[in-house]
């Protein structure tokens, strides 16, 4: 066990003060160690009156787009439930605005100390972070203090990288010594495929070379994803591509067991035990990179060990793996170009980098009627509290088909159609210019390195630059972004413990109008591009990067509510929800993240709409109420431009704010907070 902030996040934070005789696998055992649980399950969202059957229901409702506009509305309301983080999509589009940086990128506090920056108690519950939900008290404390931020920069806490990896090297000749047993196992997590999986090639040959089964498992997490925040649309994602990932598996002979373990906390032991039934003395699985998985995985290697089970976790998430590329100083980069440029620089020069793994091979004759018992387990229906409706289910099993063969034939149509094109296109929300390849990303039906080297292979000269005048390259420059935010991740773990990538921005006012705030998850702000890329997201699980920039910046500049609390709403609706590179998104537009835009960067939303939908295609689309309305200009801005009759008549609203306002507002806002002086 250990630190749990959840793979996606809010905030969370365990508090060590001994581990030298602590149980690794349950801290609660032991009065060394103190965990922090936050509270109430209950949102402190109250659902749109007009819609009291999702009251009744914990399920996030997602409303077609051809239900009646009245009911609609409705159905976007705040659930009970609480919502959160997944920004940008991984193959989205590149944030427009790329300040010039060098260096290491330790700067944040250590550099900045303009003001002095308040340290939140860790027992306040009264805090706007408990208050309005952002934090997630059953499981997480409230901020973390920002003098244990600095101590995380300095090296004066180990990062949990860090710490499985110290517990992985400690442990690396007695795991050698490990005898075979009479099986292997590969733990399955995000990597839900068959085909350049690392840990599941290396668990296959292990097995081969040995003449003994691989079984492969997989653990059902119901507090997982709850304390993660998993959308219902992404658990109903994960148990659809466990089927297929089912059925390839046993086209080898290999089973996949699924099992549901009710408490996170008796994840690591299970698998211990498992392993102990199956009498397998290995164990493989690819690391994760979220703060409370690397401390699990460094107190699971220890305790393995201990019980004679080698257990071994291998890098296979990201492109190329965090801590393989510094800054001349020899630190983490913390801003993206010259950091992409090593990266490019990087896997030119170790080509072997992109190398696919194969197949795991099939299993000995004897396998099936060795363990048949696993070949007839059942793939679990989704825990009560991230469940769809039967006509959730259908309308997203028909928008996104599962398993990775799906996923490689949207790659090679994306490949042959539209990559060479993608640098004039990504920024259209109206265009299929983009590969939507992000859910199968997030989900692991497909491997980053896959994407990327076969990118490579049809771009012009095969060779990885930081061209932006090429489809090819500025594509790749995508999937780089979820490898950047990762490292970030590795390197400054307090992101994931409800921290800005820049405390000092701690100091910043934010507002908490609920009120304001459900008319922008409704996609009822007045603003058609807001609006359009809010009601997408209700209907397919999914938002165009462009607009998932737009939507943020208006809710953390135009309205100065919390971005928390945005980041936390995307983590919760999103299929593509992956908590680095959503906290990154959404750091990047609220300007408080890890190379944001400056704070004094504030999208404007009728200009954004006008550039990026200039005939309003994408409005009339997700808009209906608009739909009407045929003047390229009008449509972008109805009430100010001769169009107030159509959108009065059809209930669209009036926009909530004025733009020119609100700006000079959040301009102020930010200069107080990030300027002030704070006991």
């Amino acid at each position: 066990m250990a630190l749990r902030r959840s793979t996606w996040l809010d905030g969370y934070y365990c508090k060590v003060r001994s581990i030298a005789n602590a149980n690794p696998l349950n801290p609660r055992s032991d009065r060394d160690i103190t965990t922090f649980q936050r509270g109430s399950k209950s949102s402190p969202y109250t659902p749109s009156p007009v819609s009291p059957w999702i009251i009744s229901s914990p399920c996030l409702r997602y409303p077609s787009v051809h239900t009646p506009m009245y009911k609609r509305v409705a159905q976007l309301s705040i659930t009970p439930r609480t919502p959160l983080n997944a920004f940008r999509p991984p193959l989205g589009t590149m944030p427009p605005f790329k300040r010039k940086a060098s260096g290491p990128a330790a700067a944040p506090l250590q550099k900045r100390q303009c003001a002095a920056l308040p340290n939140p108690s860790q027992y306040n519950d009264s805090t706007n972070e408990i208050k309005y939900g952002i934090v997630l008290r059953k499981y997480y404390p409230p901020e973390m203090t920002n003098d244990r931020a600095r101590e995380y920069i300095s090296g004066k806490i180990e990062r949990p990288i860090e710490a499985l990896n110290k517990a992985i090297h400690e442990t690396q000749a007695a795991r050698d010594n490990v005898p075979v047993g009479d099986s292997v196992v590969h733990w399955y997590k995000n990597d839900l495929r068959t085909l350049d999986n690392k840990s599941l090639h290396l668990a296959s040959e292990k097995a081969k070379t040995h003449g003994i089964p691989l079984i492969c498992v997989y653990l059902v997490s119901p507090q997982d994803f709850e304390a993660h925040l998993t959308a219902p649309v992404r658990v109903d994602f994960i148990l659809r591509n466990l089927q297929v990932l089912r059925q390839s598996l046993a086209e080898l002979d290999i089973p996949l067991y699924v099992e549901t373990i009710e408490k996170r906390r008796n994840l690591p032991p299970r698998i211990m035990e498992l392993c102990s039934r199956w009498r397998a003395n290995h164990i493989f699985c690819n690391m994760e990179y979220e703060v409370d998985e690397l401390r699990r995985e460094a107190a699971l290697t220890r305790a393995c060990i201990d019980k004679g089970i080698s257990f071994t976790v291998v890098h296979d998430t990201c492109v190329v793996e965090p801590g393989k590329l510094s800054s001349g100083a020899g630190g983490q980069m913390s801003v993206y170009s010259p950091w992409h440029r090593k990266w490019c620089a990087f896997l030119n020069q170790y080509p072997k980098e992109l190398d696919c793994f194969p197949l795991p091979v099939r299993n000995p004759p004897h396998a099936r009627q060795s363990f048949l018992e696993l070949f007839d387990c059942d793939i679990p229906d989704a825990p009560e509290s991230k469940c769809l409706s039967e006509e959730e289910k259908k309308r997203f099993r028909a928008l996104w088909p599962a398993g990775e063969r799906e996923a490689h034939d949207r790659l090679s149509r994306f490949i042959l159609e539209r990559v060479g094109a993608y640098h004039n296109t990504r920024n259209t929300p109206s265009a299929s210019g983009t590969s939507i390849l992000s859910p199968h990303l997030a989900a692991g039906t497909i491997a980053a390195r896959t994407v990327v080297r076969e990118a490579r292979s049809a771009a012009p000269n095969q060779k990885l630059t930081d061209d932006r005048k090429q489809g090819h390259s500025m594509w790749i420059g995508e999937v780089a972004w979820r490898d950047f935010y990762k490292h970030v991740l590795c390197h400054w773990p307090y992101i994931c413990m409800n921290k800005p990538f820049k405390p000092e921005y701690s100091n910043i006012e934010w507002e908490y109008d609920l009120d304001q705030f459900q008319k922008w998850t409704q996609g009822r702000t007045g603003f058609p591009i807001v609006d359009a890329a809010m009601r997408q997201v209700a209907h397919m699980a999914y938002m165009h990067n462009r607009c998932r920039m737009i939507v943020a910046s208006f809710l953390a500049k135009d309205l100065l509510i919390d971005w928390r609390m945005g980041e936390k709403w995307f983590m919760e609706h999103l299929l593509d929800g992956d908590f680095a590179s959503n906290n990154g998104g959404w750091g990047f537009s609220a300007s408080c993240g890890v190379d944001p835009q400056p704070y004094f960067r504030i999208f404007n939303p009728l200009l954004q709409s006008e550039k990026f939908d200039p005939h309003g295609e994408y409005i009339r689309k997700w808009v209906p109420e608009l739909a009407e309305i045929k003047d390229s200009k009008g449509i972008h801005d109805p009430y100010g431009r001769g169009y107030e009759k159509i959108a009065k008549m059809n209930g669209y609203p009036r926009p909530m704010v004025d733009h020119k306002t609100s700006r000079d507002r959040a301009l102020a806002r930010y200069k107080q907070g990030i300027g002030r002086e704070t006991a």
